[in-house]
């Protein structure tokens, strides 16, 4: 059911000339509506009027969607109200008196940007009219993952982030961002809950494709470019505020499983390398990010406590807070405290280590923790009860409410939360982003072999016209590159598309992440080496983590890797209309048990690999 409104404030000027929003409806410019004012000043008026309800509501964010024509969600008359992702908007909104909230799903930016002011209007109805924040995860990449990602039609296309680290080019990687910027705001989007300086320490961990890779450096200056491009040198009117996780570095996960799940949730320092994956996070500080994520993780065999990251006093107030001086917002992850479902199945809070404890004890060890926000949860009625039963002070509360007001006043949100659709139209997925998208995605790819055998010559750049066999490409798209053919048989080359390999674990959720083995059955390889005896063949792999690729590399006439990227992407490198300047951003294994001795938190630690971190040919394009 659609649930529009048409309430808006009023934009009166007062007497002294000032032009204000009338939040509160009482026709006088108090002083958290005066633009003129400091942000501190603004904050310290609006939280002297809160009451301890509205205090509580924006200290909590959870998942909120969207209707495809841009109208409010509001489940139907009857329908079952377990699942959150048809939660009424109007029963957060005026009910549970919430203003942040991570958008799932999507809808063309028109109506993305329609529903933005639509959201934007029932918040104004409340009693303070205290805008709302909307954040995202990642809108630009090629995957769908609901707990890491959502790939958007309408925004411009680039390759994953370990993609823009084989660039090598933390410009490029400012620029990206700013493009996301752009798009975002244009539609509403004012947090993004990115980027990620994880390492990829642990190859076969399920979320490397969020990661700048396994190199501390490299991912510290890929992070800090990313953290300016999203906010600008200080965070503002047209920044998008960055949450950068997941402190103090998810990566080194337990045999590399993740701790969505209650099998991962063990993080483990084999290789005594902690410090070493908190240098990505040196450079977001640097950088002014504005929040961090801690991870659900639990770090085992450490100074710190034996549990989730979130819950970790240690780690938020004794690090983060103390050691680096961090005062922005700290937003757990999501779903800390409640258990949920998700597609029809439980999902039991990641409450790791803690499992023991009621929800209202969970809340009060995240306050304690030095958190600010609970991600992923509805509950505010669990912080009024901890104050009203004297379990929390109010100072507590406090704290978090102005490190959250700060950050919706710096972003503007007050003095104009609205967009144009008529802009979001036209500025998203434009010509312009979207050609450098595609340009990032060819220069990411990977030239790991170009011939046959050390004495045969470079098969790479392919010769326009010849007669290919494609596996995994649209053969229309192939078509203005090459005459296709039915079968390989028949063909001068063959291009084959495949990705890394990994262990299905469910029908639901759970096979989002893809975790488990990084090498090919027998079964797997047999129709790929097939082709390979036919034709000479060019294998292009996803490498959404290490893929181990032996007999592949043995049989291939030419093998790529890519991070994301399209089929023209591909076929512009393979067909020397671009470059690809990718260099791996870590290592490939040669085996399994290569994999299975290494220590979780050490990067690149593998026994022989196949190719080591930073391999990368080069092949120059065609003279047009």
């Amino acid at each position: 059911m659609a649930h529009n409104v048409t309430a808006r404030p009023r934009t009166l000027t007062a007497p002294d000339g000032t032009t204000f929003r009338d939040l509160n409806g009482n026709g006088v410019m108090e002083p958290y509506e005066n633009p003129r004012l400091s942000v501190d000043e603004r904050v310290a008026d609006l939280l002297g009027r809160m009451t301890l309800e509205e205090k509580a509501g924006l200290m909590f964010q959870t998942m909120i969607t969207i209707n495809p024509d841009g109208s409010l969600v509001e489940p139907e008359p009857g329908a079952a109200d377990d699942d959150p992702m048809r939660a009424s908007t109007r029963a957060m909104v005026t009910g549970r008196l919430m203003n942040h909230f991570n958008l799932f799903g999507a809808a063309a930016p028109r109506r993305m940007a329609e529903w933005n002011n639509r959201l934007q209007d029932l918040a104004a109805t409340n009693r303070l009219g205290i805008p709302v924040t909307i954040s995202t995860d990642p809108r630009h990449g090629f995957v769908d993952n609901p707990a890491a990602g959502a790939h958007t039609e309408g925004f411009s296309l680039w390759p994953e982030p370990p993609g823009l680290a084989a660039t090598g080019d933390e410009e490029l990687v400012r620029r990206h961002a700013d493009i996301v910027r752009r798009e975002y705001l244009a539609v509403g989007i004012r947090l993004a809950l990115h980027p990620t300086a994880d390492l990829a320490t642990e190859p076969r961990w399920a979320r490397i494709l969020g990661t700048f890779g396994s190199d501390a450096q490299v991912a510290a200056r890929m992070v800090a470019a990313y953290v300016r491009g999203l906010q600008g040198d200080t965070l503002g009117v047209h920044s998008v505020a960055a949450m950068t996780k997941h402190f103090p570095g998810a990566g080194p996960q337990k045999g590399g499983e993740d701790a969505h799940f209650p099998y991962g949730r063990e993080q483990v320092y084999p290789g005594g390398n902690f410090d070493y994956h908190l240098i990505p996070f040196e450079a977001a500080f640097a950088a002014g990010t504005s929040q961090i994520m801690p991870y659900y993780g639990m770090p085992v065999g450490t100074q710190y406590e034996e549990v989730g990251f979130g819950f970790n006093k240690g780690v938020i107030t004794g690090l983060l807070r103390e050691k680096y001086g961090f005062d922005g917002v700290v937003c757990t992850d999501w779903g800390l405290v409640t258990d949920s479902r998700i597609f029809g199945s439980p999902f039991p809070a990641r409450a790791w280590g803690v499992e023991h404890l009621d929800r209202l004890t969970r809340v009060e060890r995240i306050l304690d923790a030095g958190a600010d926000q609970f991600g992923g949860e509805a509950a505010p009625e669990l912080v009024v009860e901890l104050v009203r039963t004297g379990r929390i002070g109010i100072e507590r509360v406090d704290a978090s409410v102005i490190r959250l007001l700060r950050e919706k006043f710096l972003l503007g949100l007050f003095d104009d939360p609205y967009v144009d659709p008529d802009a979001a139209q036209e500025i998203c997925g434009c010509d312009e982003f979207t050609a450098a998208g595609l340009a990032a995605q060819s220069r990411s790819i990977t030239i790991l072999k170009d011939r046959p055998s050390e004495a045969a010559e470079p098969i790479l750049p392919l010769s326009a016209g010849i007669r290919i066999y494609v596996q995994g490409i649209d053969p229309e798209v192939a078509g203005r590159y090459a005459t296709v053919v039915d079968r390989p048989e028949e063909a001068d080359v063959a291009l084959v598309r495949i990705a890394t390999p990994y262990e299905p674990r469910t029908e639901g959720f759970e096979n989002f992440f893809h975790a488990g083995r990084l090498d090919f059955t027998e079964e797997e390889l047999r129709p790929l080496l097939a082709t390979a005896a036919a034709a000479p063949t060019v294998f292009d792999v996803f490498l959404d983590r290490p893929a181990i690729l032996p007999e592949i590399t043995d049989r291939a006439a030419a093998l790529v890797a890519d991070y994301g990227a399209s089929d023209v992407a591909l076929l512009d490198v393979l067909f020397g209309r671009t470059k690809a300047e990718g260099r791996l951003p870590f290592e490939l294994p040669r085996t399994m048990d290569a994999v299975t001795a290494g220590h979780e938190d050490v990067p690149d630690d593998s026994h022989d690999p196949l190719f080591p971190y930073g391999h990368g040919l080069d092949v120059e394009p065609r003279t047009q």
